[in-house]
C-alpha cells in the first residue's frame, strides 16, 4: 500500500484556485491543491498561470497535507519585468 503524489517543481495555479490578483514583491498568499504534492521549500520557484507564463518566483514557507489536499503558504521573492513561456 502507498500514498500517491506528485513532485513539483513549479507553482502552477489558475486565476479562479489561488493566482495572486497583484504580484506585489513580499506579498505573502495561501492556497490549496488538490491531491498530496512535494514542493521544495525555502527555495525560490517559478509561479506560473494557467497558460504556462512565468510572471514571478516565489518561496513556500509551509506545506501541510490533509484528507487528500496540499496546502501551501508562499510569498513572492521576484517579479519578472517580462513574463515568459515555461512549456
Amino acid at each position: 500500500m502507498g500514498m500517491p503524489c506528485q513532485v513539483n517543481s513549479i507553482l502552477k495555479l489558475k486565476t479562479a484556485k489561488g493566482y495572486p490578483a497583484v504580484l506585489e514583491l513580499g506579498s505573502r498568499h495561501e492556497v490549496n491543491k488538490h491531491g498530496y504534492r512535494i514542493f521544495p521549500i525555502d527555495v525560490p520557484l517559478c509561479l506560473v498561470n494557467e497558460h504556462w507564463q512565468a510572471h514571478a518566483d516565489v518561496v513556500i514557507d509551509k506545506l501541510t497535507w490533509q484528507q487528500q489536499t496540499t496546502s501551501l503558504q508562499f510569498r513572492i521573492v521576484r517579479v519578472y519585468e517580462t513574463p515568459f513561456m515555461m512549456q
